[in-house]
């Protein structure tokens, strides 16, 4: 069964969303769009506080509070996640599940030590990656907000996170993101390849067509999308029923 995930991107208490990780813009009230995407169908919702790591500081648990309110779908918070104090934080605040990423390539324990923590379906670890020919796979791990390339193969990455226990992979081609261009396909499906555990498509969805390949040819089972459905350019549902449509399986 497909899921399909609403991603939250958030700075100084609003819904924000850019290109390539910059030139943010306003999208709204989180707690108004958490309440809309559950009503629309959302099987799952991701929240990730895009400035917290740059910033050097911690995701604002009074956002997860609100926003963890007003639905009992899963909630995945991301966002300067570095600690298990930090995490113990996030789930007490509502979060369902922790995404993790520069602290995780900092201290890979972090992951073991979460998923022996809390289990291993509560721990995301989101990759983010551009392009990179010198890498084996093509692909080479960023971490801060994707602004600093740290030399290591973002698929090598991926396959340790999973042996580390990390429940969920997140992988975003920064090459991708917020452009609408449609997924990275080539990097969500070496990530997919190379992993068991389920894989979330992310990082420019904006076509109906889009989602379907992240299926069918990227091998990933969440679909996460942010600018398409904040700008109501595509709904939920529309998303939904184009896929069953498609002969692919997803919640009513």
């Amino acid at each position: 069964m497909v899921k399909i995930m609403p991603c939250l991107d958030m700075k100084n208490g609003r819904v924000v969303k850019g290109i390539h990780f910059v030139d943010l813009k306003d999208a709204g009230d989180p707690v108004e769009s958490a309440r809309l995407y559950q009503q629309e169908g959302a099987d799952e919702l991701a929240m990730l506080d895009i400035a917290a790591t740059l910033e050097n500081r911690k995701t604002r648990l009074d956002w997860v509070r609100a926003v963890s309110g007003v639905i009992d779908i899963p909630l995945t918070v991301g966002g300067g996640v570095s600690t298990m104090e930090d995490i113990e934080l996030l789930l007490g605040a509502g979060a369902d599940k922790v995404s993790m990423n520069s602290a995780a390539v900092k201290r890979p324990e972090l992951i073991r030590e979460a998923a022996a923590g809390w289990g291993s379906q509560r721990v995301t670890v989101a990759i983010d990656a551009r392009r990179n020919a010198a890498m084996p796979s093509g692909f080479e791990l960023v971490v801060s907000g994707g602004t600093l390339a740290v030399g290591k193969d973002a698929v090598e990455w991926a396959k340790q996170c999973e042996s580390l226990g990390a429940g969920v992979i997140l992988p975003t081609s920064m090459d991708g993101d917020g452009t609408r261009a449609g997924y990275d396909i080539p990097f969500t499906r070496a990530i997919s390849e190379a992993v068991k555990v389920p894989v979330v498509a992310s990082g420019g969805a904006g076509r109906l067509e889009d989602f379907y390949e992240a299926v069918t040819q990227g091998g990933a089972t969440i679909l996460l999308a942010a600018s398409v459905f904040h700008y109501r350019l595509l709904s939920i549902q529309q998303v939904k029923t184009y896929l069953r449509g498609k002969g692919i399986g997803v919640s009513s």
